[in-house]
């Protein structure tokens, strides 16, 4: 039977929906995009008008609808990985359905896969705080390794703002492989930018304390308090950060924030902003002003400029003083040496983004209504000239007039900025609720015949946004198309489920140019406060199917020495050891009978010997608290001390096939005499 082509139509005439079709004619057989063959037969047109008056949809709802909806079996076109806030994970979102796809156990135990429920733990361990089990996180940047200033979709990285640490996650499995707690810092909201060949992760601090966590009463606040940016060396090749060739510089006890590496013309550069530069210390129990009136007294704070390359030649060189075993660049040494530099920036800075071409720094302050563009260009040329004057610290403050090249007034409550593929940027506005966008000048704009640094438009949102994220929009090539706006607050926007209300994240089309922008989707997050993101085009993403080979450890993404292997599993007893050697297929265990004395050591080596996409196997043992998630080919051990007799039926945990009920065993325990 023919298909029949159909030209869809949409006006709103009055308070009624019509909408219109027409037959192309031509054949078509396919039933995807190209042929509109419908399941409602010749009548699609009236089906689409009854439901649409039925929920009350207008012509941009519909749009909208098409926009994201993804019929089943079509990927997205990016995805967006961001952060699990208080929650400690990662949560990686479809682009533009807005679908969660996974969710990456990070800072936090994740049972559905066996992160820190028999496997992981050592990664979790390496977490600790003065040895104490910190197994929560709040995850607030994270940040794509790139290549040339470009996303390549091999890691992603994230800071956890409360405990000071940096988390590494290789993307050919979505497996988080690495934790490191900052030895001399406790806090660290600017984390975690990468430079443009991903040789650094970037982590900066957040409030003053001293450096590696010693006692200091708080009327030495100016003597001893200190703020730190931490460089860390990341070995692409290894996958991991090589803690032996980082070091951390030693900043005034200002309040950093976010920071920026420098790319192209401003490579070798890193960028941050900090409040507070006031010094408050607050004390309202002893009638001081709070920290929220001291620390915003001043009409400007400083923006850091840090030569990176000086920074790392000097901790080659050995330039640096130890605290806690950790390499730190004193401040006299940066200050001496010519490696930091303020300038004045607007009101209770919170964000800054470098634009694509590297040329510009943008800033936002939270109580000043404009965006500031600092030149890179003018900022070597005052540095060269010595146009400054030193702060109390004797950091030189650059003169402000002479590093600005544009403020443009974009609303209330500005926060963080990204960018597109069109000449424009984009910057969120926390008071009113919206996303301003205005056109980029200079060298940035060549694309937008606008490009003046003017403002252009707005688009609302719901509401209190905070960050923003624009596919690709953190490098040196933005792709547009797409902005998430990630809303604190949802008030009104979804079903009440309590007092604790979910985030939101809004999907907007900025495709077109100038001032037309459409939110087109919501989508309530219900775990943590997600705070940022980054998007990426999904065809740079190359994950693995199944393990490359049937006994692969993803903890070190190598075949393990000791996996079990098909045909010899099997029980050996050491003394009071015991190794259990087992496989996992579709529908058994083997051995299914396990028994240990009670005191023994159990060491449990597990096998998916499964090579079928998916085929995925779980062990779960009652009373030991344990779940594995055994995905195609991946091999674990498990040790444990057999404590209490008993008999203990285990299962596995994953679904996989019609006899799964079927899948078990039991692991027993016998009382010792």
């Amino acid at each position: 039977m023919k298909a029949k082509r159909w030209i869809f139509g949409a006006c709103l005439m009055g308070s009624s929906l019509l909408v219109g079709c027409g037959n192309t004619g031509g054949d078509d057989s396919s039933s995807g995009a190209g042929g509109a063959t419908s399941a409602y037969g010749d009548a699609p047109y009236e089906a689409l008008q009854t439901v649409a008056e039925e929920r009350n949809l207008t012509p941009d709802d519909l749009v909208a609808a098409a926009k994201t909806f993804m019929p089943s079996g079509r990927h997205d076109e990016y995805m967006m990985f961001a952060s699990g806030g208080h929650g400690g994970q990662m949560i990686v979102i479809g682009v533009p359905s807005m679908r969660i796809l996974k969710i990456i156990g990070v800072f936090t135990p994740e049972p559905w896969q066996g992160y820190g429920y028999g496997v992981g733990q050592d990664i979790l361990a390496s977490g600790k705080v003065n040895g104490k089990d910190i197994l929560w996180g709040d995850t607030h940047h994270p940040a794509l390794s790139e290549t040339a200033g470009d996303y390549d979709g091999q890691f992603v990285f994230i800071n956890d703002k409360a405990n000071a640490r940096i988390a590494v996650i290789d993307l050919r499995d979505f497996e988080t492989k690495q934790i490191v707690k900052n030895p001399i810092s406790l806090s660290d909201h600017g984390g975690t930018m990468v430079t443009p060949n991903t040789d650094y992760i970037i982590e900066g601090g957040q409030y003053g304390h001293p450096l590696g966590w010693d006692y200091a009463p708080m009327d030495e606040y100016v003597e001893k308090y200190r703020g730190m940016v931490t460089i860390w060396k990341f070995d692409r090749k290894a996958g991991r950060i090589d803690e032996s060739q980082s070091f951390a510089l030693e900043l005034p006890p200002y309040w950093q924030d976010l920071f920026d590496a420098g790319k192209l013309v401003s490579e070798g550069w890193i960028f941050g902003n900090s409040f507070n530069t006031e010094l408050a210390t607050g004390g309202v129990e002893s009638g001081a002003p709070p920290f929220e009136a001291g620390a915003s007294q001043r009409d400007n704070d400083y923006m850091h400029v840090i030569n990176l390359d000086k920074a790392v030649e000097l901790f080659k060189a050995g330039r640096v003083d130890l605290i806690k075993d950790f390499p730190v660049l004193s401040l006299d040494t940066l200050i001496e040496e010519g490696v930091l530099y303020f300038i004045p920036e607007p009101k209770s800075p919170h964000g800054i983004d470098v634009t694509p071409d590297g040329a510009f720094m943008v800033v936002s302050g939270k109580l000043d209504p404009h965006v500031t563009v600092y030149s890179f260009d003018k900022i070597m040329a005052t540095i060269a000239a010595k146009n400054w004057e030193p702060d109390q610290f004797g950091v030189p403050v650059l003169d402000f007039d002479s590093c600005v090249e544009a403020q443009i007034e974009v609303g209330l409550g500005p926060l963080h900025t990204q960018f597109d593929n069109l000449g424009y940027a984009y910057t969120s506005l926390f008071l009113e609720p919206s996303v301003a966008r205005w056109s980029l000048g200079g060298e940035a704009g060549t694309k937008n015949p606008e490009a003046d640094w003017t403002m252009v438009g707005k688009v609302p949102v719901q509401y209190n946004v905070g960050h923003i994220a624009v596919a690709e929009g953190d490098t040196v090539s933005p792709d547009g198309k797409y902005l998430v706006s990630m809303n604190k607050w949802a008030i009104d926007r979804f079903a009440p489920v309590g007092p604790l209300l979910p985030q939101n994240f809004q999907l907007v089309d900025i495709a077109e140019t100038g001032d037309t922008m459409r939110v087109i989707y919501d989508m309530p997050i219900g775990m943590g406060e997600p705070h940022y993101a980054q998007i990426i085009k999904a065809d740079k993403l190359k994950p693995w199917d199944v393990y490359p080979e049937v006994g692969w450890n993803p903890e070190t993404q190598s075949v393990r020495l000791d996996y079990a292997r098909q045909g010899k599993e099997r029980i050996e007893r050491n003394g009071t050891t015991v190794d259990i050697y087992m496989t996992a297929v579709r529908s058994h265990f083997t051995p299914e009978h396990v028994e240990v004395n009670e005191g023994d050591l159990v060491r449990w080596h597990i096998t998916n010997v499964e090579r079928a996409y998916d085929a995925t196997h779980g062990l779960a043992i009652p009373g030991y608290n344990t779940n594995l998630s055994l995905e195609p080919g991946e091999a674990q051990t498990l040790e444990f001390v057999a404590d209490k007799p008993g008999v203990y039926p285990f299962y596995c945990s994953e679904f996989c096939s019609a006899l799964h009920l079927e899948m078990m065993g039991y692991f027993l325990v016998k009382p010792a005499e």
